[in-house]
């Protein structure tokens, strides 16, 4: 297991005029701000770039690949240092909310972010107990002969510093299939995601847990609520930085901790307030190769560990009226293995976002979502979410309406600013243009 390496020069993320370029142009800047090879530019905007050779090898049944836009978010600065963010998303609006409120944060010194060790959890469950709580003692005595096992499994894993660390044993006295306890080994998988490595350990340890407790072993699984493999992001924003040309800071201060007041204790809010952290963090994981289901699960299952689903994210004022974000939840994410190593644009994304270690990932990850956290609570909490979305969403009507080349945004924009943003209305604007 290694890092991947970052870029030796320092980014600036702060690519100006990226909406005004065209495509091609675009990448000419990433490239350049970051220092990918020709090569690697190429397969950015290839969308040949996962051969159907080599996505044979990755899944079942091939018969194609299924492509993403792949968007850069900018201005985003993380613990002093800027960031280029590849984000892999059909919806509009979600990467350019990123690099706006990317830039509210820049002018602020940015994102602040923090993360624990890489542990994750491997549950092996044990049925057929008359005793589960004198197994889980057996368990808990023999923990080193337990731990010593799982690290048997995996040299490479230990001499890189990680390994399995510590046991905890859950006991479940009266289920319907009778007393159960389930054992967790906690492994410290440092940069990969972590799934074959504590599955490989699980089924290792599974016939010394059977000797153990005189019970059945079931199911030798990892658990995707990632409860000890946190990464964490805040922000600071006064009030000036928030002022527009319609609304005071103040104004926008009481509109974002009044909406995220509402998502704190409304299941049905928070589950769409919670969304829109994921519509950040899931096109950074996508376009890195990771596994965005792993992440969903474990991000809501920590939502509802309290007994109650809701908001992921805070929104406070401190004492000198400064809006404070922050932003805690698991982020199982790897550099090495899986698409991560296999699909050729994954490898160039990461090169594009020059991270070192998956915590590093994480961590960034994790202030993306929280910068687009911001941008919707900033809009539902003045003119409304549908206003921007809209605006940005004309390009796609334009595009279903028949329009092609130039006319794509020439229509777009009427749209817009007729705020009207139909099928039927573009077409008569498109007739009306081409006539």
């Amino acid at each position: 297991m290694h890092s991947t390496s970052r870029h030796s020069a320092a980014v600036d993320s702060r690519l100006k005029g990226m909406r005004d370029m065209t495509p091609a142009q675009r990448l000419e800047a990433v490239a350049g701000a970051v220092g990918l090879g020709a090569e690697e530019a190429r397969t950015l905007a290839d969308p040949q770039a996962l051969s159907p050779e080599r996505a044979n090898g990755m899944i079942e049944n091939v018969v194609g690949a299924f492509q993403l836009p792949l968007g850069i978010a900018t201005n985003f600065t993380v613990n002093g240092r800027d960031y280029l963010i590849p984000m892999a998303v059909e919806e509009p609006s979600v990467v350019a909310a990123a690099s706006y409120m990317a830039r509210i944060a820049r002018d602020n010194g940015g994102f602040s972010t923090s993360s624990t060790l890489p542990i994750m959890r491997a549950q092996i469950q044990v049925l057929g107990l008359s005793d589960p709580h004198g197994a889980r003692l057996s368990l808990l005595k023999a923990r080193d002969e337990i731990i010593e096992l799982a690290n048997s499994r995996d040299a490479v894993l230990v001499g890189l510093g990680g390994g399995c660390r510590d046991i905890e044993v859950h006991v479940f006295a009266q289920t319907r299939r009778g007393p159960m306890i389930v054992l967790h080994l906690l492994v410290d998988v440092r940069d990969a995601m972590g799934a074959n490595t504590v599955n490989t350990m699980a089924e290792a340890a599974a016939p010394l847990v059977e000797k153990l407790t005189g019970g059945q072993v079931r199911l030798r699984i990892l658990s995707n609520l990632a409860d000890l493999r946190l990464a964490r992001a805040s922000i600071r924003i006064p009030e000036a930085s928030l002022a527009t040309k319609d609304f005071s800071g103040r104004r926008m201060i009481d509109g974002i901790l009044d909406a995220y007041e509402m998502a704190a204790i409304d299941p049905y809010r928070a589950a769409t307030h919670n969304k829109g952290i994921m519509n950040g963090i899931d096109p950074v994981v996508v376009a890195t190769g990771n596994d965005w289901r792993a992440i969903e699960a474990g991000a809501h299952a920590y939502a509802a560990r309290n007994g109650r689903y809701t908001s992921l994210s805070t929104w406070e004022e401190d004492k000198d009226g400064h809006l404070v974000g922050t932003l805690e939840m698991p982020m199982a994410l790897g550099l090495v293995g899986g698409a991560t190593k296999t699909h050729p644009a994954a490898q160039a994304a990461l090169k594009v976002l020059g991270v070192r270690s998956a915590q590093e990932l994480a961590e960034v990850t994790v202030a993306v979502g929280l910068a687009q956290n911001m941008a919707a609570l900033r809009a539902l909490a003045t003119e409304g979410i549908q206003r921007g979305h809209m605006a940005l969403h004309a390009r796609n009507i334009a595009i279903v309406a028949g329009a092609t080349g130039p006319d794509v945004e020439t229509v777009a924009r009427e749209l817009a600013a007729a705020r009207d943003v139909r099928t039927d209305k573009a077409r008569e604007i498109l007739a009306r243009i081409r006539s």
